[in-house]
């Protein structure tokens, strides 16, 4: 692995502990190898990754300034890099370019690190889950671009941006999945399009990111990759479309959490913030569901972030620092 630079292990602990004291979560070393991995590139292998639209972003900012602050004092530094959609759960690390795909830490537990979500906030689709750690996020993007240039490529064109693909593999192999010998379209369908895929005790979301909770949901949700996403919205999205059903099922929500079950509370909460597209009714049943469901569960780092992310959900822009 390559050396670290002077002061990198006193800034890696000061970012650390500002992320520890200002948003209660507790960051991965393998977030630390990331920013290992951007500091180690030459020139080439920057330039490459700039040509794949990856760029540190959101909870990352903290490595050029631990102690940034937000340029407009009332806005929550928890806002920075959130966008509409982010679940709580999600910390965004790095920005993919178009149509707003961005890729975050997962918090499922609300205080570690469990993997690796990314989704395209412009777009319908779900978060890509199968990540587990930011360079194998990078890893797969490279293998990605590997495989789509032999469709608009051939030749000594097509070889030479082989290549520099290839530099930029090596720098992510130095820190991880070096022992991945497969490139392109073969490492692709053993190690990011897995199938069958790997199964999840966490109750299903539309999100497809799954509610870590022990109890017992109104539609008894089958765990993550269980069941078919087309199959589970259209026996959720009736009650999401119709207020007087939805009422109903939030009241109902309510009542089990107070009994101390926040199964559905979680669960449901977690499908309105994915499907509010600015509806201030579904915002509100969002924000009260979660803020409930996580200090039942205490995860009070997540309460917070959701009560943040709340406030500032329409917000102009996520750069907040």
């Amino acid at each position: 692995m390559p050396e670290q630079r002077t002061g990198t292990a006193e800034r890696h602990a000061a970012v650390r502990e500002r992320v520890d004291r200002d948003w209660g979560l507790e960051l991965p070393e393998c977030l630390f190898r990331y920013d290992s991995f951007l500091a180690s590139l030459d020139p080439d292998q920057a330039r490459v990754l700039t040509d794949l639209e990856l760029s540190p972003f959101g909870i990352s900012d903290l490595f050029a300034d631990p102690g940034a602050a937000p340029s407009d004092a009332d806005v929550d530094v928890r806002a920075h890099g959130r966008f509409y959609r982010d679940p709580p759960e999600f910390l965004t690390f790095m920005h993919g370019g178009s149509d707003g795909l961005h890729f975050g830490l997962w918090f499922a537990d609300g205080r570690t690190c469990s993997g690796v979500a990314s989704y395209y906030n412009n777009d319908a689709g779900e978060l890509d889950m199968t990540s587990s750690t930011p360079l194998e996020a990078v890893r797969a993007r490279v293998e990605m671009s590997c495989r789509d240039m032999h469709d608009y490529y051939e030749g000594d064109e097509l070889a030479e941006r082989l290549q520099r693909l290839a530099g930029l593999r090596d720098a992510v192999t130095a820190f991880e999945t070096g022992d991945r010998p497969k490139v392109g379209v073969a490492y692709l369908k053993k190690h990011v399009f897995v199938w069958p895929p790997i199964f999840d005790d966490s109750a299903t979301t539309l999100d497809r990111g799954g509610a870590l909770a022990d109890g017992e949901t109104v539609l008894g949700r089958p765990g993550q990759n269980r069941t078919d996403p087309a199959t589970f919205a259209r026996a959720v999205f009736p009650t999401l479309d119709d207020a007087e059903k939805l009422a109903a099922a939030v009241e109902e929500a309510r009542r089990r959490c107070a009994d101390g079950d926040p199964a559905e509370a979680l669960a449901l909460g977690r499908d309105l913030h994915w499907t509010s597209g600015f509806d201030e009714v579904r915002e509100a049943y969002a924000h009260e569901l979660l803020a409930a469901a996580y200090q039942a569960l205490d995860r009070p780092a997540l309460a917070g972030i959701a009560d943040a992310h709340h406030r500032h959900r329409r917000i102009k822009s996520v750069q907040v620092l």
